[in-house]
């Protein structure tokens, strides 16, 4: 564990506090969003008792410390004590918007990759097993073992909540609450209803019979809980503001929540949604106009749609696919996306030499391989910008593929490397292909755009 004086060095080795915008860890490092990176002292850093190495990568200044991160990261925060508030408007304006996109999902994500990784590879490793036939998918020992590994991604709008809040300097227990209400029963239950045409469903609750609020599920969402919680620190340091003295104890949170909940329940959870819903009916349109044309945009498109929770819209144009007409032609794309996803994952571990890293890059890379993309994408291609325009890249060539040739799939399996038996037949030979196609391409895209140059 490091001890002040180490954190005083360091906070003076990056510029000194008023020269720190904003800091947070993943597995191994401490993260630092900078004013001014020229005012670093990257050799002083270095130098430090602990520290095993230390750069500037991604618009970001990194300093490895292991995986004691967090006992670096506690007393580093608590001497800081950062206030959004105090944020230079030019250092928000430098990045460009991806990139702050990009920083902001890694920060969230950063501290909740072990949660994701554990239980991505506790599915993925049981997708295999029942795809090889070695457990019954009606079994109550896959039941037990995939209400373990799914337990993290059903609720993943409430690790989200916290991490976020951690990120945006607010009250983590409001974030929770405001998760909370995206995730009570009463309002999954009532979607549940209307996707199953439930008699007596509705498609809108109505608060005071004025502002109406849209049913959705948004069980394992991502956006609209980040944007959420984002909202939150806004409406609580305004509440907070106004609010006498006298009255904050019990008004502030009671304003923030009521009022952050409603924001989230009517505007930014089903903006979210529908921002999904339109990407499905784009899609659609696409597969009419040319399915080789579909494949390039739903391939290029899919990493980013699963990085913001709006992939589940795809999943019922598959669905209806295999009803209307017998096969599905856009699943074999989200298996191509998958593939892609692990070949560039694959790549950041091969050229990854800090262990710590590689141990859980290299479970997230397996993970995807079984199907399982989350934790490759949350935990390792959001810190690795370069790396995730391979996947996009190789994800749109492959699916271009196995479009241009009528690769489809006869019904709904987990799109892992163990769904390939489910491919055998006319189109085999070019899904075959196509995922060899996605596997090289995004490894050498991003070893090419990732190893250092001499």
């Amino acid at each position: 564990m490091s001890n002040p004086s180490i954190i005083n060095k360091i906070i003076d080795g990056v510029g000194g506090r008023e020269n720190i915008n904003n800091v947070w860890h993943c597995m191994t490092r401490l993260r630092f969003d900078l004013i001014d990176d020229r005012k670093v002292d990257q050799q002083q850093i270095k130098s430090l008792a602990g520290v095993l190495g230390a750069q500037i990568q991604n618009d970001q200044f990194q300093i490895i410390v292991g995986p004691q991160v967090n006992s670096w990261f506690q007393p580093l925060t608590a001497q800081l004590n950062l206030d959004n508030s105090a944020v230079p408007a030019e250092k928000r304006a430098r990045k460009s918007t991806i990139s702050l996109f990009m920083d902001t999902v890694s920060g969230v994500f950063g501290p909740i990759v072990p949660a994701i990784a554990g239980a991505g590879m506790i599915k993925g490793l049981l997708a295999g097993l029942v795809a090889l036939k070695v457990l019954s998918a009606q079994s109550q020992t896959v039941l037990i073992i995939d209400l373990i590994a799914s337990g993290v991604f059903w609720f993943l709008p409430f690790f989200l909540a916290v991490s976020a809040a951690k990120m945006f300097r607010t009250n983590e227990y409001l974030a929770a609450a405001v998760a909370a209400c995206l995730m009570y029963p009463t309002l999954i239950d009532a979607a549940k209803a209307l996707a199953s045409h439930a008699p007596g469903a509705v498609s809108t609750f109505w608060l005071f019979e004025m502002l109406p609020v849209p049913i959705f599920n948004y069980a394992s969402s991502v956006i609209p809980v980040i944007f959420s919680v984002l909202a939150l620190s806004y409406i609580h340091r305004g509440v907070d503001r106004i609010m006498p003295t006298v009255l904050k104890t019990v008004f502030t949170p009671t304003l923030t929540l009521f009022i952050a909940a409603l924001v989230a329940l009517t505007v930014i959870g089903p903006a979210g949604i529908w921002l999904g819903k339109g990407l499905a009916w784009l899609i659609e349109g696409l597969f009419g106009f040319s399915a080789s044309l579909a494949g390039l945009v739903v391939g290029a498109i899919r990493p980013l749609a699963v990085l913001t929770g709006m992939h589940h819209a795809m999943t019922p144009i598959a669905l209806q696919n295999f009803t209307d007409r017998g096969y599905d032609m856009l699943m074999p794309m989200m298996f191509m996306a998958n593939m892609a996803i692990a070949g560039s994952t694959f790549a950041v571990w091969f050229l990854n030499r800090q262990s710590e890293d590689r141990t859980v890059t290299l479970s997230a890379a397996i993970s995807a391989l079984l199907g399982i993309t989350e934790p490759a994408l949350f935990g390792v291609l959001t810190r690795h910008k370069k790396a995730f325009v391979s996947t996009i890249i190789a994800s749109a060539c492959a699916s271009a593929f196995i479009a241009f040739f009528g690769v489809r799939l006869y019904g709904y399996i987990l799109s892992s490397i163990f769904s390939l038996p489910a491919y055998i037949g006319p189109w085999f030979i070019y899904a075959v292909l196509g995922v060899i196609m996605a596997l090289t391409l995004s490894f050498s895209l991003t070893l090419l755009l990732l190893r250092p140059r001499r």
